[in-house]
């Protein structure tokens, strides 16, 4: 099947679109990129974004405005990457869209009650003539799950390795992290969760002390010119989060602007300057994820796969890999895989997976009592072909 992934992360910073070729079953799946575009938001529309997650100044109007009006520049990126490609519209079977995240409610106790994706699939449907799989979280939280992260899944199906332990970590706004055992290795289970903040905090003061004018701190650059201030970090490492057990997952509603802008007060109280606290909060993020590592990794971490904005920061990873050591640190190119569209590649291969009726999550990851097929099918143009094409007798289909 061709199957269109669509992502946009906490980070909100643009639309990643790319078309897979999927094929197979658990086991033996076999996918192949074949274009992949990503578009960054307009100002305003980030702005848009960023106000409707945050709880003092969203209203529910801008919500369902944005609803709307997000899926048309989801629309948009689909249709504009199988121009790129020299594809018709006819040629795709599926789009696996996430949507944006608004709103991931977590209780006091770590439970999530619910969680907000927009992104209208009746829209994308409707513009692009492509059967739609949309709203993956809430399937899982109906059993209990954290409803994410939803990565971990992929990660299971696609990179094990043949004799050692993996950990697969994303930094894009949130940072969150898959420990796999090898494949020679059928007795321990694999875990998931959230470890914390990725960029979210550190995005948003940079574009606190510019103005506005930068949306993060290119190739760690602000970072390599400030030193971490260690008392402050210690400070900063007491957030309840990091002490809580796993399965466990956040967002902008924890450690989102408001948090960061309070973060920046504290800090500029304490006559941190601009640089420092950028070098701070980046080395929160290093710092988060290897505390995670060595509170919750069951066995010794011998290759870790970073994916997600955070690999292009230098300053970040070169922490990780002092921090990691001896694990290996390593980018999803090092092992054959683009990581600039790995979370598509995610809900592309979730809604192949929904599609022929087979679980998109597993226990072990989101903590629900069960797995469940996921995902809410919105028919386009294509569905009746494409239940003729993948429902048919193999004979019929042959034939």
């Amino acid at each position: 099947m061709l199957i269109i992934g669509l992502m946009s992360g906490t980070s909100a910073d643009g639309v990643d679109s790319a078309l897979f070729e999927i094929e197979g079953a658990p086991g033996n799946l076999k996918t192949r990129l074949i274009h992949g575009r990503t578009c960054a938001y307009e100002p305003a529309m980030r702005q848009a974004i960023l106000q409707c997650c945050d709880a003092e100044r969203s209203r529910v109007d801008k919500i369902a405005e944005l609803n709307v009006s997000l899926a048309e520049v989801f629309a948009e990126g689909a249709l504009g990457l199988l121009a790129e490609a020299s594809l018709s519209r006819e040629d795709v079977d599926l789009i696996g869209s996430h949507g944006q995240t608004i709103w991931h409610n977590v209780r006091p106790d770590g439970q999530v009650s619910a969680s907000l994706q927009i992104v209208e699939a009746a829209v994308l449907a409707e513009r692009t003539g492509i059967t739609t799989i949309s709203n993956f979280r809430a399937r899982d939280i109906a059993l209990g799950g954290q409803g994410a992260p939803l990565t971990s899944y992929v990660d299971w199906l696609l990179l094990r390795h043949p004799r050692y332990w993996r950990a697969i970590q994303n930094i894009g706004g949130m940072g969150n992290v898959t420990f796999l055992p090898p494949l020679n290795n059928e007795r321990d289970r694999p875990i998931a969760f959230d470890t914390g903040p990725g960029n979210a905090l550190l995005d948003a003061a940079v574009g606190h002390f510019s103005d506005g004018k930068l949306t993060y701190d290119r190739a760690g650059e602000i970072a390599q010119r400030g030193r971490m201030n260690e008392e402050w970090l210690e400070v900063l490492l007491q957030h309840p989060y990091y002490q809580r057990g796993y399965p466990k997952t956040t967002g902008r509603e924890t450690f989102g602007t408001a948090a960061a802008l309070d973060l920046v007060a504290q800090a500029t109280a304490r006559g941190l300057s601009e640089t420092e606290i950028v070098a701070t909060l980046t080395a929160l993020t290093a710092t988060n994820i290897a505390e995670a590592y060595r509170r919750f990794a069951p066995s010794p971490v011998q290759e870790v796969i970073i994916g997600g904005g955070g690999r292009h920061n230098p300053v970040m990873v070169a922490m990780l890999r002092d921090l990691l050591a001896p694990a290996r640190v390593l980018t999803h190119e090092d092992i054959g895989m683009n990581s600039d569209f790995k979370e598509a590649l995610v809900f592309a291969l979730l809604a192949y997976e929904s599609w022929h009726g087979r679980p998109g999550a597993m226990p072990a990851f989101t903590g629900a009592s069960g797995a469940a097929v996921l995902g809410q099918i919105t028919p386009g143009a294509n569905f009746s072909e494409l239940l003729r094409k993948t429902r048919a007798p193999a004979s019929e289909r042959l034939g």
